[in-house]
């Protein structure tokens, strides 16, 4: 085994790009582990954590940029070390190749190189994160902050901000936009159309544009919010913001407005601000008795929050328990008997959240790193059902968030279907710019393995659309090969995988 490490010494390389760094190594045949990212303490204890030596940490600096790479012999090391480095976008290394001048390095400059740029995409630690939103709507421009860890307080005063000036400010943490049919962040290739997106949710944004793709309407716009927006700290400041922005927008006939449950009466103020444009709301576990605003559909799924938009746009709502390979009763005859329970694994955080809300609903305690009841959390005891968030903190340290590093789900896979009680596993691949090119070819295999010989079945749900890079039928045919359930919606998936687990197999009955 060699392990090799490479130093780039005051050097800040975008978050976003040192994923992109740490797929291209990783795809090189014979690499066990690699990560590109900034030296913090952090990210220097994952390395001491895999075994890199201390003398090539030795004098590392959080300023400081790296590769390092775990492969077979010192030649696939050297590869791909140079793959990583071609991946990434270092303004200290690079020339614009053009005019051979240096990249800008401010935002001003790069204002000056683009002047008629209006939108800031922010992805940079936390720390600094509410200085360069401040430096970008300065310049006039609207911010999407991918960055999360901004303390509420700053979200607010920049919220605030941006407000005085008339602008956008979505985030922080918000990874999903489409403005004027440009995708921001992990966003999906979608077809215009007159409904316009308020999300305080990324996959939640994503999993409705593509829907709403699918079943034939189209999206004018998706505005991103930051997951905190519709809390009672900070007021749904950006939502009522985003709300007015779309009733003003010609190509806008119908409001889709997406959350997790928001505080109630922050939900009501909102609401209050669509006017005469038709708004749906869908706040995925909301308590069915709020009561909306007269003319506000509100719906506490997904799924039904997109059929509703259909509704209002007079078109008829497709058939969305429809399943694609094998029956829930194929299923139970295919796996040994005695198993009864049902493992989420998730790349997309509102997917998970929805799962969670679903399952709960049709099995009662379902534990989860990320719960919807504080008495679900982890450590999970023997025999519980559970929903895992692998996007989270906890399972990204040192690599690639699942969403771009599908490989990153597959030992995960392998551990819960040797589970002996498991019945049914939910998968979601999430597709779009961004995201893993070939997400179902990585994980198919593992699924065809865990489901051979009675183990566990695997419901996958597809999150995508036929114009997307990785083509939405290319997936969901790879997944369908290996003898995988795949549903038409992400609250379906959870549905069928309960069916599966329970004991006469029955689909549950619950409004979607």
């Amino acid at each position: 085994m060699s392990t090799a490490v490479r130093f780039y010494r005051d050097t800040y390389v975008d978050s976003v790009v040192q994923l992109r760094g740490t797929r291209a190594m990783r795809e090189i045949d014979g690499v066990t582990w690699a990560s590109a990212a900034m030296a913090t303490p952090a990210n220097i204890s994952t390395l001491r954590a895999e075994g890199v030596e201390a003398g090539h940490l030795s004098d590392a600096a959080s300023n400081d940029f790296f590769l390092v790479v775990k492969a077979v012999d010192d030649a696939v090391a050297a590869q791909a070390l140079a793959a990583g480095e071609s991946a990434v976008v270092s303004p200290a290394d690079q020339r614009d190749s053009g005019t051979g001048a240096s990249p800008p390095r401010t935002l001003r400059d790069a204002v000056g190189a683009e002047p008629d740029s209006n939108v800031a995409v922010i992805s940079v630690p936390g720390d600094y994160a509410a200085l360069a939103a401040y430096q970008a709507l300065s310049e006039g421009l609207h911010v999407l902050l991918f960055s999360d860890n901004v303390p509420p307080e700053k979200e607010i005063a920049l919220k605030d901000f941006a407000l005085s000036r008339g602008r956008l400010m979505m985030g922080p943490g918000a990874g999903t936009a489409m403005l004027a049919g440009t995708g921001l962040g992990f966003a999906n290739a979608v077809r215009p159309g007159r409904v316009g997106i308020v999300a305080a949710a990324g996959t939640g944004a994503q999993e409705a544009m593509s829907l709403l793709d699918r079943w034939g309407v189209g999206t004018s716009q998706v505005i991103g919010l930051g997951g905190r927006d519709l809390s009672a700290a900070v007021g749904g400041r950006m939502a009522i913001a985003a709300i007015a922005a779309l009733r003003e927008d010609p190509g806008t006939d119908v409001i889709l407005l997406v959350s997790k449950p928001p505080s109630p009466d922050v939900a009501a103020a909102v609401l209050t601000t669509a006017g005469e444009t038709p708004l749906v709301a869908a706040f995925i576990g909301l308590d069915m008795r709020f009561r909306a605003p007269p003319g506000v559909v509100v719906a506490d799924t997904l799924e039904a929050g997109v059929v509703a938009t259909l509704r209002v746009l007079g078109r008829s709502a497709p058939d969305t328990t429809q399943t694609h390979g094998p029956s829930v009763e194929q299923a139970r005859l295919r796996m040994s008997p005695r198993r009864s329970l049902v493992r989420g694994l998730f790349s997309g955080g509102t997917l998970c959240y929805e799962s969670l809300v679903v399952l709960s609903r049709c099995l009662g305690e379902v534990r989860s790193n990320t719960p919807i009841n504080q008495e679900w959390g982890l450590p999970a005891p023997h025999g519980s059902h559970q929903c895992l968030d692998l996007g989270e903190e906890e399972y990204t340290k040192g690599r690639p968030h699942p969403m771009i590093d599908a490989q990153a789900r597959v030992e995960m896979v392998r551990e819960h279907g040797a589970d002996p009680e498991v019945a049914a596993i939910v998968l979601d691949v999430v597709l779009g710019y961004g995201a893993n090119p070939d997400p179902a070819g990585v994980l198919a295999p593992v699924c065809e393995s865990v489901m051979a010989g009675g183990g566990p079945q695997v419901v996958a749900y597809v999150l995508g659309t036929e114009a997307d890079p990785q083509v939405y039928s290319a997936q969901r045919d790879r997944l369908l090969s290996a003898g995988c359930i795949v549903t038409e919606t992400a609250a379906r998936a959870s549905l069928v995988a309960a069916a599966i687990a329970t004991a006469d197999g029955s689909l549950p009955r619950m409004p979607l």
